[in-house]
C-alpha cells in the first residue's frame, strides 16, 4: 500500500492514568520497536504537560497522534445537570488545548457522555438528545476551530453507551456542525460490535474519519483474531484517510481501567506482545494491499 498511514500506540497498554513519568518510561520504547506516533489520553487536566510531551516525543521521532478525551461517570454532554454539562465541556476546552500544544491537532473519544451510562430512548427522545449534544458541542468545536484543532466523536458498543453506538447514528448526532472541525473516531473493537462489516462502516463513514484506533475482537493484538482487516484497511485506504491508525488496548493490572474496559484477563502474553506483534501485523497488512 502506497502512502500507509503512521501506526501508532496508546499508553494504556501498560499505565493508567497516564502522567509525564509513564510517557517517559514508554515513548523511548515505542521509538526503539519502530512505532510512528503515539495517542495521549487525558484522564485529568494536569496528569501531563503539553510542552514536555512535545518535546519528548519529538526528540524521540514520534508526532502526537491525537489527545484522547476519558469520560468517567459524571461527565456528560446529555441528560445531565447544568452543572455537569458546563463541568464537561470546560474539561473538553482543556483537552483541545493539550491537542494544539502538543501539536496533535485532533481531540478523539466518546465526547458525549461517561462510558457505562446507558438508558432507553424512543426515536423522539434520541432525536431531541442529539440536539442536546450539538447544543452542548458547539462552543467545544468554537474553541476547537480557534485552536486549530478537530473533535473526533468515537460511537462505543451497546453496553459501554445508548447514546452514539454505530457510525451511521454519529453522523446523524453531528448534523449542523462544522465538518471541517468534527468528525468520526473509528475503533474496530466498537464497529466489530455494532455494524454489519468493517469496512461498510468505514465507508459509510468516508471524508468524515478523523481519527482511528485497532486492536482485536477481544482488545488484544490486532491480527491475532477474526476481523477482516484486508478489507478495513482497505476500505480505509479507499476513504482517503491520512491520519494514524493507533493501536488502543489496556492493562489489566490497572483497577479502574480494567473495570471501566471489562478487561479481566490478560490479552497477550504480555503488553509489549500487544504493541510489537500488532505493530508488524499492521505493516505486513498495509504492505499486502
Amino acid at each position: 500500500m502506497s502512502g500507509a498511514p503512521p501506526i501508532g500506540a496508546n499508553p494504556w497498554i501498560w499505565h493508567s492514568p497516564v502522567t509525564d513519568e509513564a510517557l517517559a518510561r514508554t515513548v523511548p520504547r515505542l521509538a526503539r520497536w519502530g512505532f510512528d506516533a503515539v495517542e495521549l489520553p487525558l484522564e485529568e487536566p494536569g496528569d501531563w504537560s503539553p510542552r514536555s510531551v512535545a518535546a519528548l516525543l519529538a526528540d524521540h521521532g514520534l508526532r502526537p497522534a491525537a489527545v484522547v478525551a476519558v469520560m468517567p461517570p459524571g461527565r456528560d454532554l446529555v441528560a445531565a445537570a447544568p452543572g455537569a454539562v458546563r463541568a464537561t465541556t470546560d474539561y473538553l476546552r482543556v483537552c483541545v488545548d493539550a491537542a494544539r500544544e502538543t501539536g496533535a491537532g485532533v481531540v478523539a473519544g466518546p465526547v458525549y457522555t461517561a462510558v457505562g451510562r446507558t438508558w432507553r430512548l424512543t426515536a423522539a427522545e434520541r432525536t431531541a438528545a442529539y440536539a442536546e449534544l450539538r447544543d452542548a458541542l458547539a462552543p467545544v468545536v468554537a474553541h476547537a476551530r480557534e485552536a486549530g484543532v478537530r473533535i473526533a466523536v468515537e460511537p462505543l458498543n451497546r453496553y459501554e453507551t445508548s447514546l452514539l453506538n454505530t457510525v451511521d447514528q454519529t453522523l446523524t448526532a453531528l448534523q449542523g456542525l462544522p465538518e471541517d472541525v468534527i468528525g468520526l473516531a473509528l475503533d474496530t473493537y466498537h464497529q466489530n460490535i455494532e455494524e454489519r462489516g468493517l469496512d461498510i462502516a468505514v465507508r459509510q463513514a468516508a471524508g468524515r474519519i478523523v481519527h482511528v484506533q485497532v486492536c482485536a475482537n477481544d482488545r488484544g493484538a490486532p491480527g491475532a483474531d477474526h476481523l477482516d482487516w484486508p478489507g478495513f484497511l482497505r476500505a480505509l485506504r479507499d476513504s482517503g484517510y491520512r491520519g494514524a491508525v493507533c493501536i488502543e488496548s489496556f492493562t489489566a493490572h490497572n483497577d479502574s481501567i480494567a473495570v471501566a474496559a471489562s478487561v479481566w484477563r490478560p490479552l497477550a502474553e504480555d503488553q509489549d506482545a500487544i504493541a510489537v506483534d500488532g505493530l508488524a501485523f499492521l505493516r505486513r497488512t498495509f504492505a499486502a494491499l
